[in-house]
C-alpha cells in the first residue's frame, strides 16, 4: 500500500500542490478541518502539509498525532507569510529526539 501526501489550507496557499500531484483539502470545501485532519491521519496519508494560520487553529489536534511515527504534520507558510512555526515545530522534534535544541540560534 502506497502512501499519500495532502495539503491543508487557503486555496490560494495550497493549489499550487495539485500540480504535482499532492490531494489539496482546501478551507472552503471543508466543513470541519478537524475532522478532515484527523481523517487525513488516520487514512494513507504519510504527510501532511498545513498552512501555518490553519495549524494555529488545530494545534490541539496536531498534538495528538505528535508520538506517532506516521503522518509527519508539517506546518507550511501560506500566502499572507511565514510565521516561523514551521522551523519551531523541527526545533521542538530535534530537541525530543537529542535532548537539546541543536538548532537554536546562539
Amino acid at each position: 500500500m502506497s502512501k499519500k501526501i495532502a495539503a491543508m489550507g487557503d486555496r490560494d496557499s495550497i493549489y499550487g500542490f495539485a500540480s504535482i500531484g499532492l490531494d489539496i483539502f482546501p478551507l472552503d470545501r471543508m466543513d470541519n478541518p478537524a475532522t478532515t485532519l484527523h481523517n487525513l491521519a488516520e487514512g494513507d496519508y504519510a504527510v501532511i502539509l498545513i498552512t501555518e494560520s490553519l495549524a494555529q487553529t488545530l494545534e490541539a489536534e496536531i498534538d495528538k498525532y505528535s508520538d506517532r511515527p506516521l503522518p509527519v504534520i508539517l506546518p507550511i507558510p501560506g500566502v499572507t507569510g511565514n510565521e516561523g512555526m514551521g522551523m519551531k515545530a523541527i526545533s521542538k522534534s530535534v530537541e525530543k529526539a537529542v535532548g537539546s535544541d541543536i538548532l537554536k540560534e546562539q
